[in-house]
């Protein structure tokens, strides 16, 4: 299994309350739909009293069977239909993605 991390800021003028519902209403709907998505989590900053608010908005995790299940599932429309949306509601300058590999230490 293949995991791809994608670290989301949300796009200069959106409340985190307006990114969130954007992301589950409508962009989440789209994700759902892209061809050998195996898994998909979305983990959303919480407000914190003891610790300082991170500076990005949610990490998606995303994973396929393998590299080339990825690569065919962002190529394929509904993948780049998806990719295309994060424009809506996401600043790309400071969103980053990358293939990572999972260390489970304590289960």
């Amino acid at each position: 299994m293949l995991k791809f991390i994608v670290v989301l800021h949300r796009k200069k003028g959106l409340t985190t309350e307006q990114f969130r519902s954007y992301f589950i209403e409508v962009h989440q709907l789209l994700a759902q739909k892209i061809p050998g998505l195996r898994r998909y989590k979305q983990n959303f900053v919480l407000p914190d009293p003891k610790r300082e608010r991170p500076a990005w908005d949610c990490v998606v995790e995303l994973y396929f069977d393998n590299r080339e299940a990825m690569e065919a599932a962002w190529a394929s429309p509904e993948g780049q239909t998806a990719t295309v949306d994060l424009e809506v509601f996401a600043d790309l300058s400071r969103t980053a993605w990358s293939v990572v590999e999972e260390r489970i230490v304590v289960r």
